[in-house]
């Protein structure tokens, strides 16, 4: 059993918000449920599920041991661009789903970690998703950090709530744009009729923020430079649609038809910047381009 330690910073907050909102992987409903098993203690008494929290206040959380792995390793190669005893950085190609999920239970990033880490991976988000403390689409290349241990995925997540991992990624966008940077500050939530898809929700949906930079000029096209401020599903895609310039490639939230030479949008995630779990100190990582985004590139560069 894991004991965690939270101090609850906003007035008047749902504890099972504060708990999802604090606790890496967890969500409401897990929360809901950790609450009607009396595992959140205030003041050493079991807190009630209406419960409204005060700033300053501490709340002990016991959280069960993760169920036993049911994801196999399985002998996938991987492009791991940085690894020690508590973090790894792999660059994930198209096509790789992250951990298993309906419809891929094997073949994943997790299967392939599983092999490669053996059991030095953290248990906080369960026996699905070990070690993983932040996803890319199925259809998105680039960087992924894992944690190797429960304190360096609890630090780790703590650096993702406040916005201290930078998270850099390239793209190429449809369109060209007037200005040369911008941010995108618009709230994203479950799109009310299709339920894969995200979509701007100023009512109900969660803070995401988008900044970005114009790196080339083309035809028709933009290639661009987006930092992450948050990191909610299918943010750069959701928030650049949403300025009339949806990725090359994608056929959710842009052109129906996929593009020749591209097995999903033109998006990838280049540049990690974190504070190490351990030492202290910040590595930023970065992988190249893959050869398809390279040929993309090629190909829309006036000659």
């Amino acid at each position: 059993m894991t004991r965690l330690e939270l101090t609850a910073d906003l007035p008047g907050e749902r504890c099972d918000q504060f708990l999802a909102r604090t606790v890496p992987g967890l969500t409401r409903s897990g929360a809901q449920k950790l609450l009607e098993a009396g595992a959140v203690l205030c003041g050493g008494e079991a807190v009630k599920k209406n419960r409204k929290t005060a700033p300053g206040e501490v709340y002990t959380v016991e959280l069960p041991d993760p169920d036993p792995i049911e994801a196999l390793p399985q002998d996938i190669p991987l492009d791991v661009i940085y690894e020690d005893g508590d973090v790894i950085v792999v660059n994930k190609p198209v096509g790789m789903v992250v951990h298993p999920a309906a419809g891929h239970p094997d073949g994943t990033l997790v299967n392939a970690l599983l092999y490669h880490c053996g059991n030095s991976l953290s248990g906080i988000n369960g026996q699905l998703r070990p070690g993983i403390v932040h996803r890319i689409d199925r259809d998105t290349s680039g960087l992924i950090i894992a944690a190797k241990n429960d304190a360096a995925h609890l630090s780790l997540a703590a650096q993702l709530q406040d916005h201290s991992l930078y998270r850099e990624y390239h793209a190429v966008a449809v369109g060209g744009f007037r200005e040369d940077s911008g941010t995108v500050d618009e709230p994203i939530g479950r799109h009310p009729a299709e339920r894969k898809k995200m979509t701007i929700d100023r009512k109900n949906g969660r803070q995401a923020v988008t900044h970005w930079e114009v790196l080339e000029r083309y035809s028709g096209y933009t290639y661009l430079k987006c930092r992450l401020e948050t990191g909610r599903t299918h943010q750069i895609r959701v928030h650049l649609a949403s300025l009339g310039h949806p990725l090359l490639g994608d056929v959710v939230y842009g052109n129906k038809k996929s593009v020749p030479g591209l097995a999903g949008q033109c998006l990838h995630a280049k540049k990690l910047s974190f504070v190490h779990p351990k030492s202290g100190e910040r590595l930023t990582v970065e992988c190249p381009l893959p050869e398809w985004f390279e040929a993309v590139i090629k190909k829309l560069r006036p000659m």
